[in-house]
């Protein structure tokens, strides 16, 4: 079993008072039953490590299932409506969300959050709340991982974290379907995470640890995960027959399957030439793939990319680069997720 955060299990009563509505306490009573008979227990997706390692196993095989019979489940979300509330805007996270959902048969509703963040308007308990109401489930791209923890404290319907400052979980759903998609397995599979020890290094390590794959972050390290994280992500790694180790100088890694890396500062801030120039060992070259990458291994990337900063273009335009793979991936691990967390399928 996964480490999971402490957010609610069995959530049909989450955050609710007796003037609850019928209609909604329902919709959470049967999302919970259905869930329960396909022994799926995960009521949110806040981190990777609210699910299991058979959890994430049975949304990884949904997700390949469903990629291959795409309108297999075509009425699967028939009359549920998912929202996406965005305090920072996206291409591939609202784009996915919104074909998949579709896909399934439901309806997505987009709420860019553009004068406020959640919380300031009105509290965030009243936020959550309304949307319970109307919703069958919320996903949310936001500044604040306590804020998302705390609009699940009070919703009964699932929320889903589409992005926050401490985690990127539908991100790494996506890049271990990727890897298994190309290699076949994930156990004992090394996957080196190089640069900044940001979010989506986090989600990444967290699937890699309960996928029993052997994770590297190769880092500087000013840049490293925090230490308690790397600590929790290795006991659940040794669970499952994998590793974590972090490194700091490129010459002690070898041999890996995958080397993943991401921006090394947001899109939206200004380049911090410090951060840069301390980080220009960890940009990934030709050079570094050919030392660092297994010769079957391939280069991943969230996107968006600041090509020339942290990956040459050489790189990321060339034969082993999956990053497309990844992208459209987001689609068909999102509906795996959705369905399972609605118990819908």
């Amino acid at each position: 079993m996964g480490k999971r955060t402490a957010n609610k299990r069995g959530k049909s009563g989450a955050g609710r008072g007796a003037s609850s509505s019928s209609s909604s306490s329902s919709r959470a009573v049967s999302s919970v039953r259905s869930r329960e008979k396909t022994g799926f227990t995960a009521t949110d997706l806040l981190t990777v490590f609210d699910l299991s390692a058979s959890e994430l196993d049975d949304v990884l095989s949904l997700a390949m299932k469903l990629k291959r019979k795409p309108t297999a489940s075509a009425s699967a979300l028939k009359g549920c409506s998912t929202i996406l509330v965005f305090e920072k805007a996206s291409l591939r996270t609202r784009v996915s969300f919104e074909v998949g959902t579709t896909r399934l048969g439901g309806n997505a509703v987009y709420y860019q959050m553009q004068d406020s963040r959640i919380g300031e308007r009105e509290s965030i308990k009243d936020f959550a709340m309304n949307l319970d109401r109307m919703v069958d489930c919320i996903v949310a791209r936001v500044y604040s991982q306590r804020a998302l923890e705390e609009m699940a404290r009070f919703s009964s319907v699932p929320v889903i974290n589409a992005l926050s400052d401490e985690h990127h979980p539908c991100q790494a759903l996506a890049d271990v379907l990727t890897l298994r998609e190309r290699f076949g397995k994930l156990r004992g599979l090394k996957v080196c995470y190089v640069g900044d020890g940001n979010n989506v290094a986090v989600s990444l390590m967290q699937a890699c640890a309960l996928s029993g794959a052997e994770f590297t972050l190769l880092t500087p390290t000013e840049y490293s995960i925090d230490s308690e994280a790397v600590h929790d992500a290795a006991m659940v790694a040794k669970e499952q027959g994998g590793s974590v180790r972090v490194e700091h100088e490129v010459s002690k890694v070898r041999d890996q399957a995958a080397i993943y890396t991401d921006t090394w500062v947001s899109m939206h801030q200004t380049h911090d030439l410090k951060k840069v120039e301390l980080m220009r060992p960890y940009k990934v070259t030709a050079e570094l793939m050919g030392s660092v990458c297994a010769a079957d291994g391939v280069f991943m990337h969230c996107l968006p990319a600041h090509r020339g900063i942290e990956v040459t273009s050489e790189v990321i335009d060339g034969d082993r680069s999956v990053v497309y793979d990844q992208a459209e991936n987001r689609v068909w691990a999102q509906m795996a997720v959705m369905m399972r967390l609605m118990g819908r399928g």
